[in-house]
């Protein structure tokens, strides 16, 4: 299961594998109770509530596998691979941000990362970039991922975004609504979440892709960041 699948890739991934079915997997997934603390307190009636927490992964299943131990060697993986010295950076991480994170805005952002970063290494500058932009909330109080918007369009929604109201009045459309979106859009590996919990020391707030080089640029203020996208084609 490649990193940054989303919850209904995996679970399509399941399906052509012969693992489970689709809807077998889903009704798993909204009907039965799974017993982790990274789970307390999330609805369960729609099936993008184990969005950010089924890790990717190589596994081996049963043909015909039961649906719910399929969702929990997942959740098994992500509870085993979330180590103690993860925990120790995320308070240093709050502490040196000022920032009252949750550990569930740690996956968020990791799925962020996930989608828009060129690279591993590349992750931890991603992560900085929007980490500035929430602690100078003020100055910069939305993170402009497109990756959060294309999750909504493509997989959260289930395309009923359609007119530009919709789209605006996404709770994942961080152009338009502040600070992180309402949840994860994929699920993160374990270079996106260590990006998530230890991110580069930066001064940049804007990234552009660069396509014919195939990473990003970053800059530290508009000004910079239009003349990137102007030699980029992209201004």
């Amino acid at each position: 299961i490649p990193e940054g699948f989303t919850v209904h890739q995996t679970f399509l991934r399941l399906e052509e594998n012969d693992v489970c079915s689709y809807e077998e997997l889903v009704e798993a997934a909204t009907e039965s109770s799974f017993n982790y603390s990274f789970l307390e307190g999330r609805d369960s009636s729609d099936v993008s509530w184990l969005e950010g927490y089924l890790f990717p992964d190589t596994y081996e299943f049963y043909l015909d596998d039961e649906p719910r131990r399929v969702i929990e060697k997942f959740l098994n993986d992500f509870e085993y691979r979330f180590t103690d010295r993860m925990l120790d950076k995320f308070v240093a991480l709050n502490q040196r941000t000022g920032l009252a994170l949750t550990l569930r805005d740690i996956v968020i952002m990791a799925s962020i990362v996930e989608k828009e970063k060129a690279s591993a290494l590349e992750g931890y500058t991603i992560a900085s970039v929007f980490y500035n932009r929430l602690i100078h909330k003020a100055s910069f109080p939305f993170l402009n991922s497109d990756a959060t918007i294309r999750y909504d369009v493509d997989y959260y929604s289930k395309g009923q975004l359609i007119t530009d109201a919709q789209i605006n009045a996404s709770p994942y459309n961080t152009y338009t609504q502040t600070g992180l979106p309402a949840g994860p859009i994929a699920n993160p590996g374990l270079s996106s979440l260590d990006a998530a919990l230890d991110p580069e020391s930066t001064a940049y707030y804007y990234f552009v892709f660069d396509k014919e080089a195939g990473v990003h640029r970053f800059s530290r203020t508009l000004a910079e960041h239009n003349a990137w996208a102007q030699k980029l084609g992209l201004g």
